[in-house]
């Protein structure tokens, strides 16, 4: 008999409305779970006593129907969050309490969610793999010597480890595909404006978006239906899907025509193998599944790097430490900023405007095309500490960029991503492959992923400790 982590999110919502098995019975197993086998670097704060007391009504809170009311999860330890520190994974905020919660946690408890507690992530969100300051590094349970990818790595780790069902996540340059990839999981970023950034709004550029880490597909579905939706005051949204993101899942994408490469975007680097063949195989799965299949010359100009770089730069130097505690930030953090800093007003609009152009190109290049394939990451997860360079920032960047040259891409043109845990290498490290859609058409890419993991499963597969 199967225990209760191994099913998905869906089939313990489906539990919960059922009367066959209560959300605090969830909640325990769990928070149990957390306790005893969190070696993979998942939680910064557990939240027992608050998530006991909102499992208590979690399935009555919600609508009845809700899928996932009663469920449990955890919230990137990015969003603020009521009453539970968040320190935005830094040692500058390692006490700070907000006094309410952003969109994305209502949300989550407005369907019924039970948060456990905050994921780990690196100081700001800012690189690729999470290894903050004073605490462990949030390692992939396929192998707990390599890194579980950032900037959502301990929700993806929280999530691959079962010790959630699902996870929400935010990705402004990959943050919730890498970690899909170093842990094996379906993560989803979704199109520009689909999901609200009230009340802090906190990214004016258009980079960053919340989205969902999950085992499955549908789990993946089912959660952005949670997230998705626009705010009063919301700047800009992405028009309202058709029916349910989770209904998608169940619809024949029909005959789709794809385009691909595996040239790097943003780094030169030689792809890794398994990467490449990961890429490969996914493109004969889809041709065999009747997708036209078309190599694409790469949408993005290298000479989008440098203008993608100001803006990130300039995102990391808003995120400022409490007064006099600016020494606790990290190198590479204090090394975004200073370039960051250095922006003129000006140069800053002649960048956004200069991305907002290479994007159009790209959209333009492949409007032709129902979706993109690509790798999501240059190589399977690398050991902890490979791309962290304390003593070098310039080089730990690079570094970044030379492991991830690819994921940024959908976050300048703003289409939606999912990277899928199509491959293992022989010694069973997890190998992501990417697909993007256009804006707005997360519906398609639900249908197209769903259509994939029905013929070519991965949900079954459980690494060492589960």
């Amino acid at each position: 008999m199967a225990d209760l982590h191994d099913l998905t999110a869906l089939e313990q919502g489906a539990l919960v409305r059922r009367g066959e098995v209560s959300s605090r019975e969830l909640v325990d197993h769990y928070l149990e779970r957390a306790d005893r086998l969190d070696t993979v670097g998942a939680f910064v704060t557990l939240t027992p006593e608050q998530a006991r007391s909102r499992a208590a009504d979690a399935a009555d809170a919600a609508a009845a129907s809700g899928p996932l009311a009663g469920v449990p999860t955890a919230v990137k330890d990015l969003n603020l969050t009521a009453g539970v520190r968040t320190t935005f994974g830094s040692a500058a905020y390692d006490d700070f309490v907000p006094e309410e919660s952003d969109g994305v946690v209502l949300s989550m408890e407005a369907a019924g969610l039970v948060s456990l507690g905050k994921t780990s992530t690196p100081e700001f969100g800012s690189p690729c793999y999470t290894e903050p300051d004073g605490r462990p590094p949030a390692v992939t349970p396929w192998d707990r010597t390599r890194m579980a990818g950032g900037s959502s790595g301990g929700a993806a780790a929280a999530v691959a480890a079962g010790l959630v069902p699902l996870a929400q996540g935010s990705d402004g340059g990959g943050s919730i595909r890498i970690p899909a990839s170093c842990c094996g999981l379906v993560g989803l970023k979704p199109s520009r404006g689909r999901i609200s950034g009230a009340p802090m709004y906190g990214d004016p550029i258009g980079l960053a978006t919340a989205g969902p880490i999950a085992r499955t597909v549908r789990d993946a579905a089912a959660l952005l239906d949670v997230l998705a939706g626009r705010r009063p005051g919301d700047p800009s949204w992405a028009p309202a899907p058709s029916g349910t993101f989770l209904a998608a899942c169940d619809r024949a994408p029909g005959r789709l025509r794809v385009a691909r490469f595996v040239a790097p975007v943003i780094a030169d680097v030689e792809v890794d193998p398994a990467s490449v063949r990961a890429w490969e195989d996914a493109s004969r799965l889809l041709a065999s599944l009747g997708h036209e299949v078309e190599d694409v010359e790469v949408p993005l100009p290298r000479e989008a790097v440098p203008v993608f770089e100001t803006c990130w730069a300039v995102l990391t130097a808003m995120s400022t430490a409490p007064e006099g505690r600016e020494h606790l930030l990290r190198p590479l953090t204090r090394w975004l900023s200073e370039r960051g800093r250095a922006v003129s007003g000006p140069e800053l609009g002649l960048a956004i405007g200069g991305m907002r152009r290479f994007a159009a190109q790209a959209l333009t290049a492949l409007a032709p095309y129902d979706l993109v394939l690509t790798p999501t990451l240059a190589a399977p997860p690398l050991p902890v500490g490979a791309l962290r360079d304390d003593a070098d920032p310039a080089a730990d960047f690079e570094a970044q960029k030379r492991f991830t040259p690819w994921t940024s891409a959908w976050n300048v043109t703003g289409m939606p991503a999912v990277s899928l845990p199509l491959h293992w290498t022989d010694d069973e490290l997890p190998v992501g492959v990417m697909l993007a859609a256009r804006p707005a058409e997360e519906e398609l890419l639900l249908a197209a992923a769903a259509q994939v993991e029905e013929a070519a499963p991965w949900a079954h597969r459980r690494p060492p400790g589960w």
